[in-house]
C-alpha cells in the first residue's frame, strides 16, 4: 500500500500550481511567520508611539522650563521697582519697557504685554510671524500664573502668563514648537524605517529558523510517501534531542515495527508456500491414484495423515519464529537452574532410547520464560537424538558463570561441517548426513527456533563441533537477578 499524502492535482498543471500555493500559504511555516510577524508588528507601532508621545511630552515640558526661567526676573524687577537706570516705575507700562528693552523673545516666539486689558507692547521673533501676537489676546487680564499651549496660524505655540502691577497688565512669553514637533516626527519616521528594516531580517531570520524546525516533520511527510508495501527501508535523518528528534524517533521506530512486521509475514508465506509445496503434491498423487484395495486405501491415508502432521508441524513451527520478534513472546520468571536442569534432563530421557547422561546442574537464579527455554531445549536434544544411534550417550548440564548462565546438549555424533555451521540456524537449513549416520529429518526449523528463542531473552546461541565427531550446543542466558 502506497501512501501518498499528496492532494489531487499536486502531480502538476494549474491546479497542482495553485495547490502548492494554497500549502504553502496555510502551512505551518507560513503560519509561524505571520504569528510572530504580527506579534511584531503591534508591539513595534505601541513602542512608537509610545515614544512619540513621551518625547512630545517632554519637549512640552522643556519649552515651558524655559518660557518660566525667561519671565522669572519680571517679579524680581517689579519688586525693585527701579529699572537698571534708576528710575522709579510710575506704571505698568514703563515695568514692561524695562523689562523687554532688557529681556529678548524666545526663539521662534515672542514677549506680549497687556496693559488694562488691552495688548501694550509684542516683540516678535523674525522666526515668528506678527500675527502670533493675536493668538494671545484672551490672557490679556489674565490674574494668575498661566501655561499652557494655544493652536495659531503657526503651529501649536506654548506659553507662560504672569500677571504685573496687581492685575495692571500681563505679561506673556509664548514659543512655538513646530520645529520640535518636526525633529520628533523626524525621528519617528527614521525609527519607523529602521524597524521596517528590523522587520525584514526578523522575517526572514524567522523564515529561516521556522524552516528548520518543521525540516522533520517535512522529512516525515516525504518518508512517508515513499513508503510501500515492499518498501519500508526509508527512515527520517535524527538531529538534537527536541521535541521535533524525539517525532522522528518515534516515527523510525514504528517503521522498524512494520517493516519488521511485513518482513515476519512475508518471510511466514514464503515459506509456507515453499515447504508446503511437497507435502501437499504427495498427498495430492496419493489421492489421484488411490486405487479400490482397502490395503492402498489405508496405505494411501496412512501417508496422507503423516503429510498432513507434517503440514501441522510446519505451521506451528513457522507461527512461533514469526511471534519471536514480538513484545509478548516470552513470559520471564524465575527460574531455578538447578531444579529447572533437572526438569530437562527428565523431559530429555523419553526422546529416544540413548546414554542419557547429566552433565552438571548450576545452582542459582536467571529470569526467563521456562517454557520457551524448555523448547529450545528439547529442539537441541531431539536433534542430538536424530544424529546418534540408539545407545550412544548424549550429554545435557548447565551452569552458572558470572553474569551469563549455559545450558548445553552435547552428542558424539558425526558433527557438523564448517560450511554448514552458520546455515544449519537459518529457516529449513539442514546440513549434509556425514558418516553412517541417516539422514537429518524433520521441518529444518528447529535450531531456528533455538535460536529465536536465545535471542529474545537478549542471549544467544553456540555451536561447538569437531570436524568429523561430536558438536555441543548450547544456549547462552544473561544471567540477571531474580525481581
Amino acid at each position: 500500500m502506497l501512501i501518498d499524502s499528496r492532494p489531487r492535482g499536486a502531480a502538476g498543471g494549474p491546479a497542482g500550481e495553485t495547490a502548492a500555493r494554497r500549502r504553502m500559504l496555510a502551512g505551518v511555516r507560513t503560519q509561524i511567520l505571520a504569528s510572530f510577524l504580527a506579534l511584531l508588528v503591534v508591539s513595534t507601532a505601541a513602542s512608537l508611539f509610545v515614544l512619540r508621545e513621551v518625547m512630545l511630552s517632554r519637549i512640552g515640558d522643556q519649552v515651558d522650563e524655559e518660557l518660566t526661567v525667561e519671565v522669572n526676573s519680571l517679579p524680581a524687577l517689579e519688586a525693585t521697582g527701579r529699572g537698571p537706570s534708576g528710575r522709579t516705575f510710575k506704571s505698568a507700562e514703563e515695568l514692561l519697557d524695562a523689562f523687554m528693552d532688557q529681556q529678548a523673545p524666545p526663539a521662534d516666539g515672542a514677549l506680549i504685554g497687556f496693559v488694562d486689558g488691552r495688548r501694550y507692547r509684542a516683540d516678535v521673533t523674525s522666526l515668528a510671524e506678527s500675527e502670533l501676537a493675536d493668538s494671545f489676546d484672551g490672557l490679556a487680564n489674565t490674574s494668575e500664573p498661566a501655561s499652557g499651549a494655544i493652536d495659531t496660524p503657526r503651529g501649536e505655540a506654548r506659553f507662560v502668563a504672569i500677571p504685573i502691577g496687581e492685575g495692571a497688565g500681563v505679561l506673556v512669553a509664548t514659543s512655538l514648537v513646530a520645529g520640535e514637533r518636526d525633529q520628533v516626527e523626524s525621528a519617528v519616521r527614521i525609527a519607523i524605517g529602521v524597524s521596517s528594516v528590523v522587520l525584514l531580517l526578523a522575517s526572514l531570520f524567522i523564515w529561516l529558523a521556522a524552516g528548520r524546525v518543521i525540516a522533520p516533520i517535512e522529512a516525515l511527510s516525504r518518508t512517508a510517501r515513499t513508503i510501500s508495501e515492499t518498501d519500508l527501508s526509508a527512515r527520517i535523518p535524527v538531529r538534537g534531542g527536541d521535541e521535533i528528534a524525539e517525532l522522528g524517533t518515534t516515527f523510525n521506530g514504528m517503521l522498524d515495527r512494520l517493516e519488521t512486521a511485513f518482513a515476519g509475514q512475508k518471510d511466514f508465506l514464503t515459506d509456507v508456500s515453499h515447504e508446503l509445496r511437497t507435502p501437499i503434491t504427495v498427498i495430492r498423487g496419493h489421492l489421484e491414484t488411490l486405487g479400490d484395495s482397502p490395503a492402498e486405501r489405508e496405505e494411501a491415508i496412512a501417508v496422507c495423515q503423516d503429510e498432513l502432521d507434517r503440514m501441522s508441524r510446519y505451521v506451528d513451527d513457522l507461527l512461533l519464529l514469526t511471534k519471536a520478534p514480538r513484545p509478548d513472546f516470552l513470559r520471564p520468571g524465575p527460574v531455578d537452574l538447578d531444579l529447572f536442569t533437572h526438569d530437562l534432563f527428565a523431559k530429555a530421557r523419553s526422546l529416544g532410547e540413548r546414554d542419557w547422561r547429566l552433565e552438571g546442574a548450576a545452582v542459582g537464579i536467571v529470569v526467563a520464560d521456562a517454557d520457551r527455554v524448555t523448547q529450545a531445549m528439547m529442539n537441541l536434544a531431539e536433534n542430538a537424538v536424530r544424529h546418534t544411534h540408539e545407545g550412544d550417550p548424549i550429554w545435557l548440564g548447565s551452569s552458572l558463570v558470572g553474569d551469563q548462565a549455559r545450558l548445553w546438549v552435547r552428542d558424539d555424533g558425526p558433527g557438523v561441517a564448517p560450511e554448514d555451521r552458520e546455515r544449519i540456524f537459518e529457516r529449513f537449513g539442514r546440513g549434509e548426513a556425514r558418516g553412517t549416520h541417516r539422514a537429518p529429518e524433520g521441518t529444518g526449523l528447529g535450531l531456528s527456533i533455538v535460536r529465536a528463542i536465545a535471542e529474545a531473552h537478549d542471549g544467544a546461541v553456540e555451536l561447538d563441533s569437531g570436524a568429523t565427531t561430536g558438536s555441543t550446543f548450547s544456549i547462552l542466558l544473561p544471567a540477571a537477578p531474580a525481581p
